[in-house]
């Protein structure tokens, strides 16, 4: 199965994002899933808003099977539109 991670990312570095989905990374792919990097680092300078980033993580979900949710998804406003999105589409959610 083809799965993306829903992170809460506001006021993280790429280091901490990587770093806190790392284990369920490893776990996702040991039980034979394909996970899909959502963590964006080639904007054009200027492009690299909360917007743009949840544009490109929509553009993303469209070609996945399923939508797994880290803890905290529910405060963070990306995660929640990328979960509605899951939902609307009937994409399989995972929540952790």
């Amino acid at each position: 199965m083809k799965v993306m991670i829903s992170q809460p990312m506001r006021g993280k570095t790429e280091e901490q994002i990587r770093n806190e989905r790392v284990e369920l990374v490893e776990r996702l792919k040991e039980e034979g899933h394909e996970v899909v990097d959502t963590v964006f680092d080639d904007f054009k300078n200027g492009q690299n808003t909360p917007l743009h980033y949840l544009a490109k993580s929509i553009e993303f979900l469209a070609n996945v099977d399923c939508l797994v949710c880290m803890p905290g998804w529910e405060k963070a406003r990306g995660c929640r539109i990328e979960e509605q999105c899951a939902k609307e589409y009937g994409k399989f959610i995972k929540y952790l």
